[in-house]
């Protein structure tokens, strides 16, 4: 049996398992914290270019999130020293900063949460590094049409499981593997909570979808099979196949008509290529 709960918009409540129904202190919270991970996203957009190196986009992620007033929530988290997950092509999620620079073809996603006045806008976007192959061109394009489609599949009195199961139809009819070892999470005062959002599934299972919860929405989505594997390093996620992977993320809130998404591109930078 699931359990909810009206959340405390003024303390950090226990990760136990619970769903947290947050108020509109708690939606307005995360307005300002998802605007603040969108504009980030923004204003990457420019500077992912071949030559670019990861450690240097990580610093950018870190001084935008300072200069506003934010932290970057997983730098320090579990051991992570980086303001943000930089994955290129076969890396799935968990890609760590470093000196290596991007090269003509990559497609790389970037994934950032401000901590801003104790809430965590997580977003995540892919981006386009030169010319890409039209293959890896589509794969971006179909994990974006995943991501919104599982939004739309958002709705009071539904369930989570109506989100995973439109997003594995959506990319399974396109030759798609849907990474499950990965999920969306309940987000708000905590960076990670319940519930979890599977990106593949049946519909009309699992917990029912309230108005006032938060949660992400994910998917990572493979050229190939849907297998991962952790590297050495202890974070970094790949394809076993070594096929290509590709992955959106979206901060949004259950309301009484739809889905309210915190963190949407001001500029309209929705999807690559990017204006």
């Amino acid at each position: 049996m699931t359990d909810y709960v009206i959340a405390d918009e003024t303390d950090i409540q226990p990760r136990d398992g619970t769903i947290k129904l947050h108020g509109p202190a708690g939606f307005a919270g995360m307005r300002k914290a998802g605007r603040l991970a969108a504009e980030i996203l923004d204003a990457l957009a420019p500077l992912v270019v071949p030559g670019a190196v990861t450690a240097d986009l990580d610093a950018v992620v870190r001084d935008m999130g300072l200069a506003a007033g934010a932290i970057p929530a997983t730098l320090g988290y579990r051991g992570y020293t980086h303001s943000c997950c930089i994955s290129i092509n076969h890396v799935v999620c968990h890609g760590i900063p470093s000196d290596r620079t991007l090269r003509d073809g990559d497609i790389v996603n970037i994934d950032v949460t401000p901590l801003l006045d104790g809430w965590h806008g997580d977003s995540s976007r892919m981006y386009l590094v030169g010319d890409v192959p039209l293959k890896a061109r589509r794969l971006v394009e179909v994990t974006y049409e995943c991501l919104m489609i599982g939004i739309a599949a958002a709705r009071p009195g539904g369930h989570l499981g109506d989100i995973g199961a439109a997003i594995q139809a959506h990319a399974e009819r396109q030759r798609y593997g849907v990474v499950r070892d990965f999920c969306g999470h309940g987000v708000g005062r905590l960076f990670h909570d319940s519930p979890e959002v599977v990106h593949a599934g049946r519909a009309g299972t699992g917990p029912e979808l309230k108005p006032g919860m938060i949660f992400t929405i994910e998917p990572m989505i493979n050229l190939g099979k849907p297998a991962v594997k952790i590297l050495d390093d202890g974070w970094t996620a790949v394809t076993r196949d070594r096929s290509l992977s590709a992955q959106f993320e979206h901060s949004v809130g259950i309301t009484e008509t739809g889905c309210e998404i915190f963190t949407e591109s001001p500029l309209g930078r929705h999807c690559p290529p990017y204006a």
